[in-house]
């Protein structure tokens, strides 16, 4: 590969160096944030040999290379001023408003996710033990199960503020406490006191308005984004032989008081607003939005707009305890994107297509789309305006019949119980008939839409990959790390889980270490420390990509200890990385490990899924 040329083509085609305002990479892919994300010659970008892909997503205009990215990125910086490699500042950070939204959005709402869903499992599991008669809801074990449920829910505010505090980077114990003082005991007392017997709350002679903020989402974000600003000027103002408790004083006098008086009740409003205008728009024509939802999720997950709905949803289950619009379109939107994908697989002739599109529209229908889309449908078009039709039927089935969704989660099959709750099964099987509606009809779509892409006959004989100059047949692949080993299907990332950088496995770690799977040299590392290449003496080539997205990390948590051309023998150590930080982040720490090389090698052949440790064989060559 060319990279000087590459590199010279991938600018002129992103629209100049004028269009780019900043670029990293991860280990697979250019990142840039441009001007005009419209400028770009995609089509060229796409066809261009030693680009794999090119995806437009959350702010960012990111273009897949592959194990090849760190080559090309300095090429980049050597032919041009553009640099970007650490993370930026809030004056630096110059993406649209929009992305940062939706960045923000993400980033707050991902890493709460689990318990929110653990909870309204626990409804769900409730209501079903209710319908059956093993409990009543005046049993202490229903009471016992529903306050464990609750807890999820009623402190909602202090699991954003940790959240918000890793977004917004300010301290997480202080946005933890802001959270405390919404919900402090002594303050909900006053308020019911209040709403009992009139009077008024005030803070030296600050009016307080009475309101609740259990279960609330925006009045908390609010106060930890405003108290973001004020750590740094109580931080500057404290005298230093003073700062350990005078800047925590400042920070919290202010902060709580300017959320008690301003924020809170704001947020408050905003989120009332935003129940409202729902209910009002539910009782005109309450199939509207789920209809839409289930039309055109798929192009606001291409564009990693999706996680704007996230909010709503949420915030609709702590206002009302259930959302009528948001999930069940993108339950409906969800499945017909799986459907899609397996109707491709069903009418293909081509054993690729068929392979590919029946391993990601299964994960399609258990609600992670982003193989089946930019695998299949974005890919072949047709299997894409399939699954909007039938997202769009199905939506408009659930919206007519008001489905209920009580828990949230991702979107799928697996996710089906999240509908049962008010202590009846009607709103679930509402559900499952929505569902089975939307893969029947986008099942039928894409079989009568789809056609296997032609391929163009040359005069030119296809060239083939000659393997007989590398000594590969039974060389191996030993374990790097200790913990889980899954197939690369197991990885929530397309790029991996389709196999598109190589075939390979993916370990879940119990440890953070990583240390050398062959005899070889350190091909390529990494500024962000979270990736590396290596070369073994057969030639084989591998890539270690350690968690999913752990690129923005920017290198927080790891430490190299090698150099790029270091030779390595087995066992030698690589990397450390601080597991439980990173997870705590909303990382997932899953590992693939890729053979970068995998069409030149010959046969691979992986160990089953199993637990694994050090220097275990997981990958065989045979020829």
């Amino acid at each position: 590969m060319n990279y000087q040329e590459l590199a010279k083509l991938i600018i002129d085609k992103v629209g100049g160096e004028e269009n780019v305002k900043s670029l990293n990479h991860c280990a697979t892919r250019l990142r840039f944030n441009l001007k005009d994300d419209q400028k770009p010659d995609e089509q060229a970008l796409k066809s261009t040999s030693g680009i794999m892909g090119v995806v437009n997503k959350g702010g960012q205009y990111q273009v897949i290379i592959g194990s090849d990215v760190g080559n090309v990125y300095k090429e980049i910086t050597k032919q041009t001023n553009i640099s970007n490699e650490g993370e930026e500042t809030k004056e630096e950070d110059k993406r649209s408003t929009f992305a940062k939204v939706i960045d923000t959005i993400t980033g707050i709402f991902t890493p709460i996710l689990p318990a929110i869903t653990a909870a309204g499992m626990l409804k769900a599991v409730l209501s079903v033990l209710v319908v059956f008669n093993v409990l009543t809801t005046e049993s202490q074990s229903y009471q016992v199960i529903n306050f464990m449920a609750d807890a999820a829910f009623y402190f909602l505010p202090i699991l954003l503020a940790a959240s918000s505090a890793q977004k917004f980077k300010t301290n997480m114990y202080l946005a933890i406490m802001v959270g405390g003082i919404l919900l402090h005991p002594a303050f909900v007392t006053m308020v019911n006191t209040v709403k009992e017997s009139g009077g008024s709350i005030h803070l030296l002679g600050l009016p307080i308005s009475a309101v609740f903020y259990s279960s609330s989402v925006i009045p908390i974000i609010l106060s930890v984004w405003f108290m973001s600003y004020v750590e740094p000027i109580a931080d500057k103002i404290s005298p230093k032989a003073i700062k350990f408790f005078s800047k925590p004083l400042i920070t919290i006098f202010v902060v709580g008081t300017v959320s008690l008086v301003v924020l809170g009740p704001i947020g408050y409003l905003i989120s009332d607003a935003i129940s409202k205008g729902i209910t009002t728009l539910e009782s005109v024509s309450p199939w509207i939005v789920p209809l839409l939802v289930g039309t055109f999720s798929p192009l606001l997950v291409a564009t990693g707009t999706h996680y704007g709905l996230v909010p709503i949803g949420i915030n609709n289950r702590m206002t009302t305890g259930y959302d009528t619009v948001i999930y069940p379109g993108m339950l409906a939107s969800n499945v017909s994107q799986g459907a899609a994908a397996i109707g491709v697989g069903i009418k293909s002739k081509d054993t690729k297509i068929k392979q590919l599109a029946y391993s990601a529209g299964l994960t399609g229908l258990f609600g992670i789309t982003e193989p089946a889309l930019y695998g299949v449908n974005l890919r072949f078009k047709t299997p894409l305006y399939a699954a909007m039709i039938g997202g769009g039927v199905g939506g408009l089935f659930l919206g007519i019949f008001r489905v209920r969704n009580f828990s949230g989660g991702s979107p799928g099959l697996l996710t089906l119980p999240s509908y049962i709750g008010d202590n009846t099964l009607s709103f679930f099987y509402y559900a499952c008939i929505g569902a089975v509606i939307s893969i029947i009809v986008t099942f039928i779509a894409t079989l009568i839409l789809y056609k296997d892409p032609v391929v163009e006959e040359t005069s030119e004989p296809a060239k083939s990959v000659t393997k007989e100059s590398l000594p590969l047949n039974g060389a191996t692949v030993l374990s790097p790390m200790q913990g889980s080993l899954h197939s690369l299907k197991y990885v929530e990332d397309g790029m991996f889980s389709e196999e598109i950088l190589g075939q390979g496995v993916a370990i879940e770690p119990s440890e953070g270490t990583v240390v050398s799977p062959i005899n070889g040299t350190v091909s390529a590392v990494f500024d962000s420390k979270h990736a590396i290449g290596l070369t073994s003496e057969e030639g084989i080539e591998i890539l270690i990509h350690i968690g999913i997205d752990t690129v923005q990390l920017n290198g927080e948590g790891y430490e190299y200890f090698i150099q790029k051309g270091q030779e390595v023998r087995i066992g030698d150590k690589l990397i450390e990385f601080d597991l439980e930080s990173i997870k705590s982040k909303g990382y997932k720490i899953v590992t693939p490990i890729v053979i970068t090389n995998s069409a030149e090698v010959g046969e691979i052949l992986t160990a089953n899924e199993d637990a694994i440790k050090y220097g275990e064989e997981i990958i065989k060559i045979i020829k």
